[in-house]
Protein backbone atom coordinates (compact mmCIF):
# COMPACT_ATOMS: atom_id res chain seq x y z
CA UNK A 1 0.00 0.00 0.00
CA UNK A 2 0.88 3.74 -0.70
CA UNK A 3 0.23 6.82 1.11
CA UNK A 4 -3.08 8.37 -0.02
CA UNK A 5 -2.71 11.17 -2.52
CA UNK A 6 -6.12 12.99 -2.08
CA UNK A 7 -6.13 13.73 -5.96
CA UNK A 8 -5.96 10.39 -7.07
CA UNK A 9 -8.82 9.10 -4.58
CA UNK A 10 -10.82 11.90 -5.29
CA UNK A 11 -10.70 10.88 -9.04
CA UNK A 12 -11.74 7.39 -8.50
CA UNK A 13 -14.48 8.73 -5.79
CA UNK A 14 -15.97 10.36 -9.19
CA UNK A 15 -14.96 7.50 -11.74
CA UNK A 16 -17.62 5.12 -9.37
CA UNK A 17 -19.92 7.17 -8.37
CA UNK A 18 -23.82 6.54 -9.80
CA UNK A 19 -22.90 2.80 -9.77
CA UNK A 20 -23.89 -0.26 -7.67
CA UNK A 21 -21.34 -0.81 -6.28
CA UNK A 22 -20.08 -3.24 -3.13
CA UNK A 23 -19.06 -1.68 -0.20
CA UNK A 24 -16.42 -2.72 2.46
CA UNK A 25 -16.31 -1.19 5.74
CA UNK A 26 -14.24 -1.76 8.89
CA UNK A 27 -13.65 0.49 12.05
CA UNK A 28 -11.64 -1.73 14.51
CA UNK A 29 -9.30 -0.04 17.60
CA UNK A 30 -7.99 -3.55 17.91
CA UNK A 31 -8.17 -6.10 20.44
CA UNK A 32 -4.53 -4.56 21.82
CA UNK A 33 -6.40 -0.97 22.78
CA UNK A 34 -7.14 -2.27 26.26
CA UNK A 35 -4.11 -3.86 26.62
CA UNK A 36 -2.15 -0.12 25.91
CA UNK A 37 -4.59 1.75 28.15
CA UNK A 38 -7.45 -0.64 30.01
CA UNK A 39 -9.64 2.71 30.13
CA UNK A 40 -10.23 1.97 26.65
CA UNK A 41 -12.23 -0.82 25.45
CA UNK A 42 -11.61 -2.18 22.04
CA UNK A 43 -14.36 -1.00 19.45
CA UNK A 44 -14.96 -2.44 15.88
CA UNK A 45 -17.40 -2.29 13.33
CA UNK A 46 -17.81 -3.96 10.10
CA UNK A 47 -20.05 -4.61 7.02
CA UNK A 48 -19.15 -6.06 4.12
CA UNK A 49 -20.48 -6.80 0.52
CA UNK A 50 -23.26 -4.06 1.24
CA UNK A 51 -24.67 -2.83 -2.24
CA UNK A 52 -24.37 0.83 -2.24
CA UNK A 53 -25.08 3.74 -4.85
CA UNK A 54 -23.61 7.14 -4.21
CA UNK A 55 -24.27 10.10 -6.22
CA UNK A 56 -21.36 12.23 -5.00
CA UNK A 57 -18.44 11.83 -2.83
CA UNK A 58 -15.50 13.32 -1.87
CA UNK A 59 -11.89 13.34 0.19
CA UNK A 60 -10.63 15.72 3.23
CA UNK A 61 -8.19 16.33 5.35
CA UNK A 62 -4.72 17.08 5.29
CA UNK A 63 -3.85 13.26 6.49
CA UNK A 64 -5.00 11.44 7.96
CA UNK A 65 -7.63 11.38 5.30
CA UNK A 66 -12.08 11.81 5.75
CA UNK A 67 -14.35 10.02 3.24
CA UNK A 68 -17.52 10.61 2.58
CA UNK A 69 -19.87 9.18 0.67
CA UNK A 70 -23.61 10.72 0.04
CA UNK A 71 -26.18 8.19 -1.28
CA UNK A 72 -30.17 8.33 -1.46
CA UNK A 73 -30.55 7.48 1.69
CA UNK A 74 -28.06 9.28 4.05
CA UNK A 75 -24.13 9.28 3.63
CA UNK A 76 -21.32 6.87 4.53
CA UNK A 77 -18.22 8.26 6.28
CA UNK A 78 -14.78 6.80 6.95
CA UNK A 79 -11.93 8.89 8.96
CA UNK A 80 -8.52 8.03 9.34
CA UNK A 81 -7.56 6.65 6.06
CA UNK A 82 -3.89 6.66 5.40
CA UNK A 83 -3.01 4.05 2.72
CA UNK A 84 -4.61 3.33 -0.78
CA UNK A 85 -3.72 -0.19 -2.38
CA UNK A 86 -1.70 0.80 -5.54
CA UNK A 87 -1.75 -2.26 -7.59
CA UNK A 88 -5.73 -2.15 -7.67
CA UNK A 89 -7.34 -0.56 -10.89
CA UNK A 90 -11.40 -1.94 -10.63
CA UNK A 91 -11.55 -1.64 -6.98
CA UNK A 92 -10.81 1.65 -4.58
CA UNK A 93 -9.39 -0.15 -1.56
CA UNK A 94 -8.06 2.41 1.24
CA UNK A 95 -7.22 2.03 4.72
CA UNK A 96 -5.78 3.48 7.60
CA UNK A 97 -2.86 2.32 10.00
CA UNK A 98 -2.08 3.38 13.37
CA UNK A 99 1.43 4.47 14.74
CA UNK A 100 2.25 0.87 14.86
CA UNK A 101 1.06 -0.07 11.71
CA UNK A 102 -2.11 -2.12 12.66
CA UNK A 103 -5.24 -1.06 11.00
CA UNK A 104 -7.78 0.88 12.24
CA UNK A 105 -10.16 1.75 9.17
CA UNK A 106 -10.85 0.28 5.83
CA UNK A 107 -13.20 1.43 3.10
CA UNK A 108 -13.57 -0.45 0.04
CA UNK A 109 -15.66 -0.17 -3.30
CA UNK A 110 -15.88 -2.42 -6.17
CA UNK A 111 -18.27 -3.66 -8.90
CA UNK A 112 -17.05 -7.18 -7.65
CA UNK A 113 -17.78 -9.07 -3.79
CA UNK A 114 -15.04 -8.56 -1.28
Amino acid sequence: MLPIHPQDIQFQIDRLAGQDLFLHLEVSSGAYANHLDSSRPPASAFISNAVIRYTQGSISGTGPYRVGLKTEQGWIYAEGLTHVDEFETEQLIMAGHDTQGKLIVALQLGQNRF
